[in-house]
């Protein structure tokens, strides 16, 4: 008989969120893998279990899979962690997970804190569906084709995404969706827990410097029926300086691709584009 893999989630920042049956599949299988054997002894200090830790950091678990595999054939009870959250959920954990359910080894997940559904259930948006897409692409074809395939998503979209990369983020996709609504969750479960709404628009103007803490980006689903609502005189005027000190575009795609966006008729676009450009010029 072979042995079971584990698949135990960890508090995403509030320790008291382990659940007991967390603690005690940790304490009784021989061997914790960890994503950070440095995070996984705190953990383990706070709820005193004294299981044998080893490590698999997501650029060594192709390798070392193979070998834990081996050890749960031979009947050895095995856990996986990783730093925060649900193993295999934009953390490392999927391809272990599949060669061991390759080599017909038990797999049993042990439920708890994740941060998307944490910040999804508070977010205000919509719940009945969702699409979970992790971490974008850092910048190239593959990010330009991902946020092409959300465009039409009618359930609300979640992304994680690091501090230093949110501003440019929200920066782009307000220029895809500014006037969808979209909610920051920073720090959560944390004593610095916080959720900033608004439309994509307004929170690119809030963040545009580097916020602290751990992100999960929300923004509401297009309606395959539904238009979206035209934005304010206000947030058309900001929508339009960016896009015009980006300098990538002509005055002619620039009005197409806002009257998409937004609603506004190309005449009303075009013609505070033109104001901006006579403001700007006589500065």
């Amino acid at each position: 008989m072979g042995g079971t893999l584990f698949l135990v989630a960890t508090p995403i920042g509030h320790l008291e969120d382990m659940t007991f049956r967390a603690v005690e599949t940790l304490k009784c299988v021989s061997t914790i893998v960890a994503e950070d054997t440095r995070r996984a002894r705190i953990l383990c200090e706070r709820f005193k279990i004294s299981t044998k830790i080893v490590s698999m950091p997501a650029f060594a678990e192709a390798v070392r899979a193979d070998g834990i595999v081996m050890r749960l054939k031979a009947g050895e009870d095995i856990a996986l962690i990783s730093d925060a959250g649900m193993p295999g959920i934009s953390d490392p954990g999927t391809q272990l997970v599949q060669k061991a359910i390759q080599a017909e080894i038990g797999v049993v997940p042990i439920p708890g804190a994740c941060a998307a559904i944490a910040a999804l259930s508070a977010s205000g948006l919509s719940t009945t569906r969702f699409h979970f897409v992790g971490f974008l692409p850092r910048k190239g074809k593959s990010r330009r084709i991902i946020l092409e395939s959300l465009e039409h998503i009618d359930g609300t979209i979640v992304i994680y995404e690091s501090p230093e990369r949110l501003c440019s983020t929200i920066q782009e996709l307000a220029m895809r969706w500014g006037t969808r609504q979209g909610v920051v969750a920073r720090e959560l479960t944390k004593v610095h827990e916080t959720f900033v709404r608004g439309t994509l628009l307004s929170l690119s103007e809030m963040f545009r410097d580097k916020p602290k803490g751990e992100i999960t980006l929300l923004i509401e689903g297009r309606a395959a029926d539904a238009k979206e609502m035209s934005i304010s005189d206000e947030e058309l005027e900001i929508e339009i300086e960016r896009r015009l000190s980006m300098d990538v575009l002509s005055l002619k795609d620039l009005v197409r691709d806002i009257a998409e966006a937004s609603g506004r008729k190309k005449s009303d676009i075009y013609a505070q584009a033109l104001k901006i450009k006579a403001r700007k010029n006589s500065v």
